[in-house]
């Protein structure tokens, strides 16, 4: 009896101590975590992010003789959203016809001049010939009453029939010459005539070929497709307030959806593993679920800066072997560009490693204690590194460092 009172009492004893360390265990062992070294395939990988765009696009142009009649920059004065989807025929956009309005004005002011000056040439002309006309009239009479008079006198002095002569001589010379006269100043007139009336059809083709141009000024789609902003030389888009010049002419683009890419910059760091003809997954974060296949097909030899940063980036291309009616022009990408394949490796994640005087090791679960083992690292990427030597496949490794572990001594490799 005394020895069953012993056992119980020393049983009460010991269960806050089991309690105590049963919990204790608990939370040591969710506090620290775990996990196996696999065999598997390594990938190194670059990611980083672009912009969808087209490889074929026709771009929406502005009037195409704007310079021809002095217009250099034209306002946008209205644009539909990008991403509108429109129609052959459909409204585009217009453009700002106040300049070319004060243009057409100058030319209609120009056409009431040259008509003025052409009905001036006109009356001017008229009454020119109506004068030389009745003056050659004139002549004529004045030779017929000279001839009768000669006629009369053929019985008055020798002198006086010879005054008669010389003055129907002179008066036949003056008709003729004023003939000529006539004829000349009605070779002029029409030459004034000609030139007026040019000058006129000049300034009504002029104002025709203007209202023309206004017209052009509503821009129409020329196909079906989406409207796409076009950027300018700083990287902003055209938008209403922008301007166009004949040598950019452009407002906005329809692209081709079938003939897509991502545009994307790497650093002269990643920019060494990137060539033509990797394999890349190209992810979408408008559309999480959708990824699709691409391959590298033009890296930049030269790097370029971006305004606000000193860092040179280069320019990579990544034609996207697929499509989706989901992808727009402009959209932000995810490339996982894989630029380094190993078969058959150990591997376990970063955080899994760590450091100390340039030894890197790993805390390895060794039945119920824990070691600090060197390892060997390979190739590594975002998320995890070779393992070639130190580790064996389905060890037990921590991704943090469990406590009162730091004094102890890392085992080395042989």
């Amino acid at each position: 009896m005394k020895i069953k009172k012993i056992v119980l009492w020393t049983a009460i004893a010991l269960t806050p101590i089991l309690i105590f360390s049963f919990y204790n265990s608990d939370d040591s062992e969710s506090a620290s975590l775990t996990t196996k070294v696999v065999r598997g395939t390594f990938n190194d990988e670059v990611i980083i992010s672009g912009e969808a765009q087209s490889t074929s696009s026709k771009q929406i142009n502005g009037p195409s003789n704007a310079r021809r009649f002095g217009l250099y920059n034209i306002k946008i004065q209205d644009l539909v959203p990008e991403g509108t989807v429109v129609k052959k025929g459909d409204y585009i956009g217009k453009l700002d016809v106040s300049e070319l309005n004060g243009k057409i004005l100058d030319a209609e002011i120009n056409l009431d001049n040259a008509q003025s000056a052409y009905t001036q040439q006109q009356l001017d002309t008229t009454l020119t010939l109506k004068q030389e006309r009745n003056a050659i009239k004139d002549l004529l009479f004045e030779i017929e009453e000279t001839k009768l008079e000669l006629n009369q006198s053929k019985y008055e002095a020798p002198a006086v029939i010879r005054q008669l002569e010389i003055k129907l001589e002179k008066s036949e010379r003056n008709l003729k010459s004023k003939k000529e006269d006539y004829s000349i100043k009605k070779q002029q007139s029409n030459a004034k005539m000609i030139i007026a009336s040019n000058n006129v059809s000049k300034n009504k083709k002029r104002i025709d070929e203007l209202l023309e141009l206004q017209k052009q000024f509503t821009i129409y789609s020329d196909e079906d497709g989406m409207v796409t902003y076009i950027k300018e030389w700083n990287g902003s888009k055209k938008q209403v307030g922008s301007t166009i010049s004949p040598w950019e002419p452009a407002i906005a683009s329809l692209p081709d959806l079938t003939k897509m890419e991502s545009k994307t910059y790497s650093n002269e760091v990643d920019v060494r593993k990137i060539k033509q003809g990797l394999t890349v997954k190209v992810g979408f974060d408008a559309f999480p679920d959708i990824e699709l296949e691409g391959i590298v097909t033009e890296v930049a030899n030269v790097g370029e800066t971006k305004s606000g940063s000193d860092i040179k980036l280069f320019q990579v291309l990544i034609k996207l072997n697929g499509t989706n009616e989901n992808i727009r022009p402009g959209m932000t990408t995810s490339n996982r560009i894989l630029t380094k394949q190993k078969e058959d490796v150990l591997m376990i994640p970063l955080e899994a490693i760590f450091s100390k005087d340039s030894i890197s090791y790993s805390y390895v679960k060794s039945g119920l204690s824990i070691e600090k083992q060197e390892v060997e690292l390979g190739s590594s990427n975002n998320e995890v590194v070779i393992i070639k030597n130190g580790l064996k496949e389905n060890d037990v490794v921590y991704l943090n460092k469990p406590e009162d572990l730091e004094e102890k001594s890392i085992k080395l490799l042989k």
